[in-house]
């Protein structure tokens, strides 16, 4: 199974330790573009800070990721696994796994990256600011960027097995699936399920959805599932707890309010 991630908006900071070593990455098919988008991202943050924080959609607030990402180049690099926090990534827990389901979670797992493209969680890379939505003045929109160049890998990476693709829309719109790999590649729409004066209502809230993916992908990797179809995904997760519906490769999650 491979298994699709979004990043995290927060992410920790090493203080120590060596930079990143771009030919040590996974996925070097990748080497070449993920040089390219560092390259202009210094390259940007190292001027103007004013047009670097515009093209990097920073709020006043967060004007301190402009040097930070001058930076890159040296900074200490950290594992993925360590770096990307936020409600998914907190419910997931990969500092509390036990070993087997980590070294599941280290095979199956890919970060996807508006700087790096996609990351394992062992590969090592600074603590960064560069968002897919974001348009850079050479490259161009990063997910357009980024499509051919996963898309020469990817599939590869995927092999014969199951997809699960837990990215938001963002992400996946640097690399859809296609063919009969698309025919293997579950998504999963988390819903909110509350009932008002008798009617059932069905929302999608964010924190829910980020937190109920984070806790889904616990259980597989704790479980040691591997689901090899969407269907075969949908009862593993049956077994495990979830209330699922099915509509073709998707998955609907439901997530009842209890307030």
């Amino acid at each position: 199974m491979l298994v699709l991630l979004p990043p995290s908006e927060g992410k920790a900071t090493a203080t120590r330790g060596r930079p990143v070593d771009l030919d040590g990455l996974a996925l070097p098919g990748l080497t070449a573009a993920r040089t390219g988008v560092l390259e202009e991202l210094v390259a940007l943050c190292e001027g103007d800070v004013e047009k670097a924080a515009e093209v990097l959609e920073l709020t006043p607030g967060l004007r301190g990721e402009v040097a930070k990402n001058a930076a890159l180049r040296t900074a200490p690099a950290l594992p993925a696994a360590d770096l990307y926090t936020g409600v998914l990534y907190d419910a997931l827990g990969l500092a509390t796994l036990d070993a087997a389901a980590l070294r599941r979670a280290r095979r199956s797992v890919l970060v996807f990256s508006g700087l790096w493209g996609a990351l394992r969680l062992t590969d090592r890379v600074p603590s960064y600011r560069c968002s897919m939505g974001v348009r850079l003045p050479g490259a161009g929109g990063l997910a357009a960027y980024w499509r051919p160049h996963l898309e020469a890998v990817l599939p590869e990476a995927a092999g014969s097995g199951l997809v699960l693709d837990l990215r938001s829309s963002a992400y996946a719109a640097a690399w859809k699936p296609r063919g009969p790999l698309a025919q293997r590649t579950a998504t999963v729409r988390v819903l909110q399920v509350s009932v008002v004066d008798g009617v059932e209502k069905r929302s999608v809230v964010s924190h829910f959805n980020k937190a109920t993916k984070g806790r889904l992908l616990r259980a597989l990797l704790t479980e040691g599932a591997a689901p090899r179809t969407p269907a075969a995904l949908a009862g593993a997760l049956r077994d495990l707890g979830f209330t699922v519906e099915e509509a073709g490769t998707r998955l609907d999650v439901l997530v009842h309010d209890v307030h």
